[in-house]
């Protein structure tokens, strides 16, 4: 009996003695996890030569908060997500500036450097892989330039050409009597602008009128079937990530022009490849061009060149609105 009773007594001390040492070793152990999982992603930022986004993948869940630690190891860089509404952070060199993401649907997102911090700049992008929730619903379509079937690498030169930048408030007094079926934005999207100055020369509206005048009924024809909202954000889009190679007046002639391989609008033979940016100031190679054809080779770059792929950070209205714009370096705009 007084075995049994001491045996007794020890093992509730015993029991006792290992709850209040659990708790503290419970709580600790709750503090660690809980540090662990709100402890913050360290990603640094070098000039693409250097590596880029280290590292270059990132992963996260729906619903939890994606801590990202940002730091630039050498010069100014910028942080963004593409196809986001949510401003861009920017990196000064050697400080640590934090953010937080939060995605509310899976999918594979693409980040980059808004800053022009070298000659391979745009190459500086890395993904988000996120995971859990239900993935975002895409009703994408095929690009327009591949339901049109139109090869975006081939020569595309305006067989005729205007001899004076065509206006668009010029053509804005002649269009009065032009065919509503030559009025829409469809019409002047899927054809070049040489296409559609032959198809305005033939119509009985325009006899009378000289060819340069049918040229300004292009420009007007452009001009209408865009917005001012549009040309707006096009320019600021441009500014942005344009500006530096193809120049602020679209010339080919940017800053960072030597020192990038030339995209190709209108098309080269093998071997013959220019060693400048696409000039949107050269009439026969724009002309021949249609916004579909454009907004193809914005969207999905130019292969095997200095060209970037925009498609997994601008939005279709951005590329449709830097489309847009490309065409003021031809035709004045109307008031």
């Amino acid at each position: 009996m007084g075995l049994r009773r001491l045996t007794g007594e020890h093992l509730a001390r015993l029991a006792l003695g290992l709850i209040m040492l659990g708790l503290p070793l419970g709580l600790v152990g709750a503090w660690a996890v809980a540090r662990t999982a709100a402890s913050p992603t360290t990603v640094h930022g070098r000039v693409t030569e250097d590596g880029g986004w280290l590292p270059g993948t990132l992963r996260a869940t729906v619903g939890t908060p994606l801590r990202l630690r940002l730091i630039s190891d050498d010069v100014q860089h910028g942080f963004a997500i593409g196809q986001s509404d949510s401003p861009a952070v920017d990196l000064p060199p050697g400080e640590i500036v934090d953010t937080t993401l939060s995605f509310s649907q899976s999918g594979t997102y693409t980040f980059y450097c808004t800053r022009w911090c070298g000659p391979n700049h745009w190459r500086m992008r890395g993904v988000i892989e996120v995971t859990g929730g239900q993935p975002a619903i895409s009703d994408a379509i095929d690009p327009l330039y591949l339901s049109l079937g139109i090869d975006i690498d081939a020569p595309h030169p305006a067989l005729v050409v205007p001899g004076v930048r065509p206006s668009a408030e010029r053509g804005e007094a002649l269009g009065t009597g032009l065919p509503e079926r030559m009025r829409s934005r469809q019409d002047f999207v899927r054809r070049s602008p040489v296409e559609i100055w032959q198809g305005l020369r033939r119509d009985p509206s325009t006899t009378g009128l000289s060819d340069s005048q049918v040229w300004d009924l292009v420009a007007y024809l452009w001009h209408s079937t865009t917005s001012i909202d549009a040309l707006s954000d096009g320019q600021e889009l441009y500014a942005q990530n344009c500006a530096a190679c193809h120049g602020e007046d679209g010339a080919g002639d940017g800053v960072m022009a030597p020192n990038v391989a030339a995209p190709v609008l209108a098309g080269h033979e093998s071997g013959d490849q220019p060693s400048s940016p696409a000039d949107f100031t050269d009439r026969s190679t724009m002309l021949g061009a249609s916004s579909a054809l454009l907004q193809g080779k914005i969207l999905r770059g130019g292969m095997g060149t200095g060209m970037p792929y925009w498609g997994p950070i601008l939005t279709d209205a951005q590329l449709w609105a830097l489309t847009d714009y490309l065409w003021t370096f031809q035709f004045e705009e109307a008031p």
